[in-house]
């Protein structure tokens, strides 16, 4: 499917803050408006309420019903809702909302909904399906118990307030299915499965006419308390910063086997059921034709005593089912192959027509039902989807004369979407947790090509509150577990300074300036201090995943860099280099001269001993230690990125990052700092050549950018692998800020050896658009059009033009 497959039909924008994208986000939707003020600063009336007779913390899936008589409908319906751990809630049987959004206990989200659309006149029925995964959570997940809490905004609404009018049940049916680490040899900690018995199930129970005289009343907990309000740290409220996540209906492609039964390829229109006879096995592969996320939806009628399986995958396996077997190959193949993955189970109950949905979002590719019948024949009705995602608008566009580059903008594109939902993700099959090193690449490449800055700011914002006593930000966040990376803690600090760069919203980066001290504090308390030196041993020293690194010999983890035995390492000296020069520029901005003199000083301390160690000068190299037994495309990366000028022959050095053949190369996500350095060194006109490995994803039959760029990486989305697309617009085309704040842009294209590049990237003022054409072996022709209010500078090859909004004329020959 095309690319705009992903895009919203009914986009939504919260409030947004005054530098989001104004000129190009659609307006706010009917059904997620701004609380009242009184919500933010006292105690709600509403209280948290939980099923009775029920442990607090144990696995469970429970519902809870408002019944209530409206005499007139109201053109709004506001309410504030949340729960722990997450809520479904249905108005009148229609299903409209997921929530919440991501947080932790000290900043529990709340989303604010109008529910006007969904009542009528008479009895209306309010309905929330709630869950709490306990011991089984994905790690991604905080918790205290099982709660729900909805307040009404003013005194109509108040009326579905809960309390102990809410009736409760808690549903039988459901079970965990775990241990999948073991079933798959790898690490997974995005929850269970579901296994849902049919026959216990209260079908209907959202609905209008769903008799619940039998349920119980709610019990009352305690009152809603927004955060700064309550001595109490348990779920103090916050309001939702983000848009309400996409819901677009999907079909599958392709039944691509079927054993057990005869399957008509019209299956996956939805438009031929198919039924297994009684005492039957079957197994039903069915392929997406591209890596997705969402809630897949099996609907069946009879079936009593059958077991349906359904199990999702990225793509298939070669070879025996062992830790040993990771052999993939071209993921359009599947003979030989088969299919191993995180499973759900639904029972039915002989009736129906019944729907199975999973409680959360599943990712895959290739999806399999597997089934089982007893007694009585089962058929299959239906298997269709409800994608999900962040409903990021793809704003920016890209085009030129090689192909290739758009096949990677098509798959670069889909990696960030299926990776991107409440916060941003690292792998959505595996992990679905949002890492430092990850979310600074996906919050650049999605602020470059939709314009929505309001996820960069959450995440930047989440990482500070994950702040430890030591200084450092939590590795990832939210996080249930207490997982630390401090070279992540400097990758924070570049965030703060891209946002910088990007918005001109100073109050917010002024807020964090405490932040970055702090993480620069635990370095300078983890360093020699002779020498600057960073030689801290604890945490997890993570830089790339490199396997010729081997495991650090404290932690036992891999991805740390080489380090002599003073501890130290030319690659996490150079990161810290990189990143105090980084906090200098920001404290010299708000005025902090001392600090930012500070900042410089130890930078250059740090670097001259660095080179001074490490450099070899009969390789013209840098050495990843003082012991210069091996080099690596990071170390040198870091120098070029650091070097300020004061390096000579910045240009020799960048091809021997590219040329030489032992230097330890960087993987797809470090490849984002090794292309900057390549450009800072004057070969941006090189940038397309060093694509191949995305090259090498299409040709593999990928539709996502995997982890790594070899054939069997454990993942095969990785959102940290969709750089290109900001290197298309920023080093292509050039498009990017000429200072701080984005006030003025800088047009300074690298078209290498294509005849012509064109496309845009959304502004805050509105749309930058360039197109620009070789003309001749030395000439570059072309436009550049500016938003109103915008102006800036064009450079190529020694020239320079003043920028003025609206459409100019480029022409430069040497």
């Amino acid at each position: 499917m095309p690319c705009s497959r992903f895009r919203s039909a009914l986009p939504v924008c919260m409030v947004a803050t005054l530098l989001t994208f104004c000129a190009i986000c659609p307006s706010p939707s009917i059904g997620q408006p701004t609380p009242s003020a009184r919500w933010l600063t006292s105690a709600w009336d509403a209280h948290w309420i939980s099923p009775p007779d029920q442990p607090a913390r144990a696995y469970g899936v429970h519902h809870f019903r408002r019944t209530f008589d409206l005499t007139s409908v109201p053109e709004g319906f506001v309410v504030h809702v949340s729960a722990d751990n997450r809520y479904r809630l249905f108005v009148n049987g229609t299903p409209v909302n997921i929530g919440p959004a991501r947080g932790d206990l000290r900043h529990w989200r709340f989303d604010t909904l109008d529910l006007a659309p969904w009542l009528k006149l008479g009895r209306n029925v309010l309905a929330t399906q709630v869950w709490n995964f306990a011991e089984h959570g994905p790690v991604a997940q905080t918790t205290d118990q099982t709660a729900f809490i909805l307040q009404g905004d003013d005194e109509t609404s108040a009326v579905a307030n809960t309390d102990g009018d809410w009736r409760a049940f808690t549903n039988p049916a459901y079970s965990p299915i775990t241990g999948f680490g073991a079933k798959l040899y790898t690490y997974i900690v995005v929850g269970p499965g579901d296994d849902v018995d049919g026959a216990r199930y209260p079908w209907g129970w959202e609905m209008p006419g769903f008799d619940d005289r039998s349920w119980k009343a709610a019990s009352s907990l305690r009152r809603g308390t927004p955060r700064g309000i309550s001595t109490d740290g348990k779920w103090l409220l916050v309001p939702r910063q983000i848009p309400l996540m996409e819901s677009t209906p999907i079909r599958l492609q392709t039944v691509r086997r079927a054993t057990g039964v005869e399957v008509s390829a019209e299956f996956v229109q939805g438009d031929a059921p198919f039924t297994i006879p009684a005492h039957s096995h079957a197994t039903v592969l069915l392929d997406q034709a591209e890596l997705t996320t969402g809630f897949p939806e099996l609907i069946v009628s009879g079936g009593k005593g059958g077991v349906v399986t359904l199990t999702y995958a990225e793509s298939l396996f070669e070879g025996p089912d062992s830790p040993a077997t990771k052999v993939k190959g071209h993921r359009d193949e599947i003979e030989g192959k088969y299919l191993r993955g995180f499973t759900d189970t639904f029972r039915p109950d002989g009736t129906g027509p019944r729907t199975f949905r999973p409680l959360r979002w599943r990712t895959w590719r290739y999806l399999q039902a597997d089934i089982a019948t007893g007694d009585q024949p089962l058929t299959i009705v239906d298997l269709k989807a409800e994608f999900s995602a962040y409903p990021f608008i793809e704003h920016a566009r890209f085009d030129s004369a090689d192909d290739s580059l758009a096949g990677i903008w098509e798959i670069a594109w889909r990696t960030l979407r299926t990776g991107t939902h409440e916060i941003f993700t690292d792998s959505p099959y595996y992990e679905q947790l949002s890492y430092v090193g990850d979310s600074r690449i996906e919050a650049l490449v999605s602020l470059y090509v939709s314009g929505d800055d309001r996820l960069m700011r959450k995440t930047i914002e989440a990482f500070d509150e994950s702040r430890n006593p030591n200084g450092l930000t939590s590795s990832r966040w939210p996080d249930s577990r207490h997982q630390i990376i401090p070279p992540y803690s400097l990758v924070w600090i570049s965030m703060v300074h891209d946002y910088w760069q990007l918005r001109d919203d100073a109050d917010f980066v002024r807020a964090r300036l405490a932040g970055v001290r702090e993480v620069l504090r635990y370095f300078v308390e983890h360093s020699d201090p002779a020498t600057g030196s960073y030689t801290g041993r604890q945490w997890w020293n993570y830089v790339d995943w490199i396997s010729a690194w081997g495991r650090d010999p404290l932690t036992g983890l891999g991805g740390v860099p080489p380090r002599d035995e003073r501890g130290a390492s030319a690659i996490l000296d150079l990161q810290h280099v990189y990143t105090l020069q980084q906090a200098a520029e920001l404290m010299t901005a708000f005025g902090y001269h001392d600090d930012a003199s500070l900042y410089a000083t130890r930078a250059e301390k740090i670097r001259e001993y660095v080179i001074a160690t490490c450099w070899n000068d009969e390789r013209g190299l840098l050495a990843d230690t003082s012991e210069r037994l091996t080099y690596s495309q990071h170390a040198n990366t870091y120098l070029i990125l650091t070097a300020g000028g004061k390096i000579g022959r910045l240009t020799d050095l960048a091809r021997k990052i590219r040329d030489e053949p032992d230097l330890t190369p960087a993987t797809f996500y470090f490849n984002f700092y090794t292309h900057q350095a390549m450009i800072a060194a004057g070969l941006g006109d090189d940038y397309l050549n060093w694509l191949d490995p995305w090259r090498g994803v299409l040709e593999l039959g990928l539709t996502t950018v995997p982890e790594k760029p070899t054939p069997d990486t454990r993942s095969d989305s990785h959102a940290w692998g969709a750089h290109p697309m900001m290197g298309f617009l920023t080093t292509v085309l050039g498009i990017g800020p000429a200072g701080p704040g984005f006030k003025r842009v800088r047009i300074a294209p690298h078209l290498g050896d294509l005849p012509f590049a064109r496309g845009a990237v959304p502004h805050p003022l509105g749309e930058i658009s360039v197109d620009l054409r070789r003309e001749g072996a030395d000439g570059l022709i072309g436009t550049v059009t500016l938003p109103e209010g915008l102006g800036g500078v064009f450079e190529w090859q020694g020239h320079m033009q003043e920028l003025q909004p609206g459409q100019q004329a480029i022409s430069v020959h040497r």
